[in-house]
């Protein structure tokens, strides 16, 4: 499973595009093959910041979602309305079982 944390600085006054722009890539990204979840969040101690974490099935699955044209027009359009440059994270996770507290 790849994990990907990302999180931008929206300019104050573009929060709200941001967060429609957002919200349909969210909402498309989830209809692709090997989208495992998807989701974006506003920072609750840094105001205009927005965070987006995803699982993805695979590396290929992934790239796939990386190609998609849509999804490097969510890029650009971020961009543009980020007061400074995104930050995104890529993992490679196994899922592990949790942990039980011994009673």
């Amino acid at each position: 499973m790849i994990i990907v944390f990302g999180n931008v600085q929206i300019a104050p006054q573009h929060m709200e595009q941001a967060r429609r722009v957002a919200n349909e890539h969210v909402q498309r990204s989830r209809a692709e093959p090997g989208c495992i979840s998807h989701a974006f969040y506003e920072d609750p101690e840094r105001p205009s910041r927005l965070v987006f974490v995803e699982e993805w099935e695979s590396a290929q699955a992934l790239q796939q979602h990386f190609a998609v044209p849509a999804s490097g027009a969510f890029v650009r359009q971020m961009e543009e309305l980020a007061a400074s440059p995104s930050h995104i994270k890529l993992y490679q996770a196994t899922e592990l079982p949790f942990p039980r507290a011994s009673t």
